[in-house]
């Protein structure tokens, strides 16, 4: 009899010690790692995603660190905080394969200036001011072209400067000044255009633009990304799921009073971000 509850003994203790060594992923939040620029819009996400059953944890992470080095380095299951265009030229540089699960918003550029109502008002040889980052500079020449001011060369790498510039036909000047001084030098141009953080800080909203970056300017679509060997994780594509919901398109549609636009574009559409820098006829 002893020798037999002594049996049971260990068959319970074994299951026991088998039970401590797999961890209950069912139970695990997901973490999600964001800067706070759209931390109200991921507060309501979490409160969705656990109507859902689906628990969230927020990691937020501060300018000194790259979420993408944090989850490569398997602290977090995703981010949510760059652009395609940002996203594919990390992993150029990083040899990574970061990859984008489904898309969120964009904050687009805008054209704004003090003189002008319309962008078909500025006039030959005017003076537009860009942000003089190599990247900025690049989507103010995309976005310059969307406008129907210039045209890029047609081996456009989404890069810009002086020689990125294929047609000219009012011969507008470009001046790049530093993205932070963009809304100050309006006075000195016919027109600037500014990057969305730094125009709500100088008192814009994206409606006092004269012209502005569609939702589907697919290079600077911000996504949800995580590893290609989490990519097709059911959790993972819930939280997309969520996020794209008719009820977080509306919280950020009114929260943000137009300057963040919810984008829904496939992830298919994401990957081919690049057809975007072709030249327009």
């Amino acid at each position: 009899m002893k020798k037999w509850v002594l049996f049971v003994f260990l068959i319970v203790l074994a299951s026991l010690a088998a039970a401590c060594g797999k961890p209950d992923t069912s139970s695990q939040a997901l973490k999600i790692g964001i800067r706070g620029s759209e931390s109200r819009t991921w507060d309501f996400v979490k409160e969705q995603a656990h109507k859902h059953g689906l628990q969230i944890e927020l990691v937020q992470l501060n300018a000194n660190v790259n979420p993408n080095t944090v989850l490569l380095e398997g602290d977090i299951d995703a981010n949510a905080f760059q652009h395609v265009a940002f996203l594919d030229q990390f992993n150029e540089k990083n040899n990574s394969d970061i990859v984008p699960i489904g898309s969120t918003i964009i904050a687009p550029l805008g054209i704004y200036s003090d003189k002008y109502e319309k962008i078909e008002d500025i006039p030959d040889r005017a003076q537009i001011a860009v942000p003089n980052d190599d990247s900025n500079w690049g989507r103010s020449l995309l976005l310059l072209q969307e406008a129907g001011l210039i045209r890029v060369v047609d081996d456009f790498d989404g890069f810009g400067g002086a020689d990125k510039i294929k047609d000219n036909p009012k011969q507008l000047e470009i001046v790049p000044v530093d993205g932070a001084n963009t809304p100050r030098v309006m006075p000195d141009v016919a027109a600037s255009i500014i990057n969305n953080g730094v125009a709500v800080e100088a008192g814009f909203l994206l409606k006092d633009a004269i012209f502005h970056e569609s939702k589907t300017a697919k290079p600077y679509i911000n996504v949800i990304a995580t590893t290609r060997h989490n990519e097709n994780r059911e959790d993972l594509k819930k939280l997309v799921e969520i996020y794209q919901s008719r009820e977080v398109t509306d919280f950020i549609t009114e929260t943000y009073k137009g300057n963040y636009i919810p984008t829904q574009v496939s992830v298919e559409e994401l990957k081919n971000f690049k057809d975007a820098y072709s030249s327009k006829p």
